[in-house]
């Protein structure tokens, strides 16, 4: 991944575009769902066994699935990770190179302290070992976006190791049983960006961007299949999987290929796939290299990163000199589990429902600010936050910091709500008018449109009268004790008042006039 680094003196040169004839590629493809390819920065690898959704038939053995995730994940920081020049999004190609990223003779690599900080910190957050001695390697191959021949990585000693992560999935009826699941994590390295290739197909050109890859988050995934009780199956690689979705369709795909294949007596082999998203399958793109292959070697130019912990510091030791992890972990934010938590302890909310306020962006400090504002219960900000205002968001697609309507105007619309002005289904024209009427305020529309509940409830007992006057047989249904007739009434009702009556008060109006 795109590992940038602190800020340097490193010339920011502007470079041509390199061009290389698409035929000397060796079949190395594009990222899923771009026309780019990129690669790597720091990742870790995520193995868990499973099992397939494969029935067996009567006398067949059945399957069992295992994936390896290996995820490159961009560090949010200011330059690379072993130059100084910056990272930003979309600059112009080769606008941000500088000697070392150019690969120019005599170039030294410079670590970035941030990077390492955001490895130590990632390494807290999986519950990893971290190692207080780690070690850079060169892993070589040749390729166009990679000028040096070889990529600094930390294939031997790692900066963490070891970890896990719990995560949980909603099963049952409506999702609401929360099951707990665990998967290990093998490493956690630094590993240097590669370039990125742009392909023109129209000229059958390659072009290099060595700016690095901007992709925030990728994955390898590593597949094979095998009977429970036998050993491991062949895996094949599936490469430059960019999105969750992506991610999934291309294991469930390649499971099921390699299923298909074993049964009908063929081998897999130990390849490189893509996923084809518009197609839905993966596609060979080369023979694995085997580690040897890389022909792994010691970065002869950086030292042993060495990192503390406050029993081991160094006495006199200059804090800008030195990296204490547990001065990071004390500065490691709530994690999502520890929020999940406490939002299902502090407002009572159901567990899918904690998830769901976590999982979209933005959408857990809204719901917190609509609380602080309101007086309504905590069960009904959710339902509103979840269902309402999440709902329109998703059908006009917006992201929450896209909504018209505010935390305060939303908190002073169930204001309203809870103190009885205004009904729910009265809330919801409201809410409506809201997204059209940017500037205007909840208690605006009311009055303007005339919403407020009925408080005269003389005037409501006539209504109700009138309405069973005029519905002879709906009261007689109602008296032999059918429950669908009662709701039919105060429907009625609601209608004459164009929905301006409190459905409770009309009911509890209309059972004293039954029973009179």
């Amino acid at each position: 991944m795109a590992a940038p680094m602190l800020r340097g003196c490193c010339l920011g040169r502007c470079w041509a575009l390199a061009c290389i004839d698409s035929s000397s590629r060796h079949g190395r493809g594009a990222a899923t769902g771009f026309t780019s390819s990129g690669k790597r920065g720091q990742s870790f690898v995520a193995q868990q066994p499973l099992l397939t959704a494969q029935k067996s038939r009567k006398g067949e053995h059945k399957w069992a699935a295992v994936v390896g995730l290996e995820i490159h994940a961009q560090i949010a920081s200011n330059s690379k990770l072993f130059s100084g020049s910056q990272v930003h999004f979309a600059a112009p190609p080769n606008s941000l190179v500088s000697f070392f990223d150019a690969s120019l003779p005599g170039t030294l690599p410079v670590l970035n302290r941030r990077c390492v900080e955001a490895a130590v910190m990632t390494g807290l957050a999986l519950n990893c070992h971290i190692n207080k001695k780690s070690l850079f390697d060169r892993k070589h191959y040749f390729y166009a976006d990679l000028p040096a021949g070889y990529q600094i990585t930390q294939q031997r000693l790692p900066i963490a190791v070891n970890g896990s992560l719990a995560y949980s999935v909603c099963v049952g009826k409506k999702w609401r049983q929360v099951i707990t699941k665990t998967v290990r994590i093998k490493q956690i390295q630094l590993e240097q960006d590669s370039g990125k290739s742009l392909h023109d197909e129209l000229r059958s050109q390659t072009l290099i961007d060595l700016n690095r890859a901007e992709g925030q988050l990728r994955v390898d995934a590593n597949i094979s299949v095998h009977h429970p009780g036998e050993p491991l199956g062949v895996r094949t690689e599936v490469k430059n999987l960019n999105s969750a979705r992506f991610l999934a369709r291309a294991i469930d795909y390649e499971i099921q290929r390699q299923i298909n294949e074993l049964e009908n007596g063929c081998e897999i082999l130990n390849e490189t796939r893509s996923f084809d998203y518009k197609l839905g399958c993966t596609v060979p793109m080369r023979d694995k290299e085997g580690k040897q292959d890389y022909r792994f070697m010691p970065e002869p130019n950086l030292p042993p990163l060495l990192l503390y912990d406050t029993a081991s510091l160094p006495a006199g030791a200059d804090p800008q000199q030195v990296i204490n992890i547990d001065r990071i972990r004390e500065q490691l934010p709530e994690l999502p589990s520890e929020t999940r938590e406490k939002l299902i302890q502090q407002y009572g909310i159901l567990p899918e429902h904690s998830f769901a306020l976590l999982n979209e962006v933005g959408l857990l400090e809204f719901f917190q600010n609509v609380i602080k504002e309101t007086r309504a219960e905590p069960k009904k900000v959710t339902s509103w936050v979840l269902n309402i205002f999440l709902g329109f968001l998703k059908q006009r697609n917006l992201a929450v910091n896209e909504s018209p309507v505010t935390p305060s105007v939303l908190a002073e619309l169930l204001n309203l709500l809870d103190r009885k002005v205004i009904s729910s289904a009265a809330a919801k024209q409201v809410f409506e008018e809201l997204w059209r009427s940017k500037g205007k305020t909840p208690s605006q529309i009311v009055s303007e449109r005339k919403l407020e509940l009925m408080q005269d409830e003389e005037a409501l007992e006539r209504v109700c009268h009138a309405v069973m006057e005029g519905h002879p047989q709906v009261v007689m249904d109602t008296k032999r004790g059918n429950p669908r007739a009662i709701n039919k009434l105060i429907g009625l009702v609601r209608k004459v008042t164009h929905n301006r009556a409190d459905p409770t008060v009309i009911k509890e109006i209309l059972e004293k006039q039954l029973s009179s």
